[in-house]
């Protein structure tokens, strides 16, 4: 794809803010007008808002944007900045006068990153979101940036990645995740990604798989306390779906988590998939066409998640986590 990034998808804009001081951010997801959406829930300790509204046997058939943030739950202050935008743009929901822009979002836990968190009586969240909403575009960056900043994995620095890809009718999936897993990207202590086989034209470092995966890096290596993770992640499409089978793609697209982060969807996670689409294209079959969209979806999730982990920075403080870049070049 022309960029890699699901911004590939026409339609979508992706904005960052942040504050490399507080080691936290926001990344916010503008769609042009309102798409089809819903959302699956797999760790054991999410924190969310607006998620309820996505069940497909629920009204709101349409949302505006959606949010990935740090800052747990005071992160939850985010979608009210994105809110904020759209209804400067006269973005949202109809009912008779009112407007209300429907705006999900995810959060996932950076307090005890090292960076400052004494913000005073309110947090930056809302304000870093508007900025996010207002400056979203085609183009963004990877790693540690919005949403990403302030995010690690057991051993490694972990940020925001993204993908895309097209199906063989010509429809496009993209992936956006923010990676704060409680478990590994990488095989043992070594360089590789357990996403390799997944990999497209070296966007991670195209180590491929190591010589052998020994017992020792299949035991586990987990991260930090109950509260210390989680991975928030979208998945969006050009096609033609329904909340129903957008549902489905979250779902499918859950797998792609499970073939880069190892263990994933554990009770110290708090793994959250949205998904949205666009409606340009149609399925050729409602049911084995979304069975290779969802197929695809995960393998662009898993790559979107080694890209956050390979494109990160370390935090500037003391004793802060290593990129992978700064352990492996």
């Amino acid at each position: 794809m022309a960029r890699n990034l699901i911004t590939d998808i026409a339609g979508i804009r992706v904005g960052h803010a942040g504050d490399a001081k507080l080691a936290s951010g926001v990344t916010a997801v503008v769609f042009d007008s309102a798409v089809t959406a819903s959302v699956d829930v797999r760790g054991g300790g999410p924190s969310t808002r607006e998620t309820a509204l996505l069940d497909p046997a629920l009204t709101v058939e349409g949302i505006d944007a959606i949010v990935l943030s740090g800052g747990s739950a005071f992160g939850l202050d985010a979608p009210s900045g994105v809110q904020a935008f759209l209804r400067e743009q006269g973005r949202g929901f109809r009912i008779r006068d009112a407007v209300v822009p429907i705006v999900p979002g995810a959060i996932m836990f950076d307090l005890l990153n090292g960076g400052d968190k004494n913000w005073g009586r309110y947090p930056p969240y809302r304000e870093f979101a508007y900025d996010a909403a207002k400056n979203a575009g085609a183009d963004f960056a990877l790693g540690s940036a919005g949403g990403g900043v302030g995010a690690t994995v057991v051993n490694l620095k972990g940020g925001i990645g993204s993908a895309s890809a097209t199906t063989r009718d010509g429809i496009t999936v993209g992936a956006l995740v923010v990676v704060n897993a409680v478990g590994t990207v990488v095989i043992g202590d070594g360089p590789h990604f357990w996403a390799a086989p997944f990999e497209l034209n070296k966007e991670f470092g195209g180590r491929g798989w190591p010589a052998q995966i020994t017992a020792a890096d299949l035991a586990i290596r987990a991260k930090g306390g109950p509260a210390e993770n989680t991975t928030i992640a979208l998945i969006a499409t050009d096609a033609k779906l329904n909340k129903a089978q957008c549902n489905r793609l979250a779902v499918m697209a859950q797998d792609g988590l499970a073939r880069a982060i190892y263990p994933v969807h554990t009770p110290l996670d708090g793994d959250v998939m949205f998904s949205a689409a666009t409606g340009a294209m149609s399925l050729s079959d409602p049911f084995y066409g979304l069975a290779e969209l969802g197929m695809v979806a995960a393998n662009v999730m898993a790559r979107a998640v080694a890209r956050g982990v390979y494109e990160a920075k370390a935090l500037p403080f003391p004793n802060a986590v290593l990129s992978w870049r700064d352990r492996f070049g």
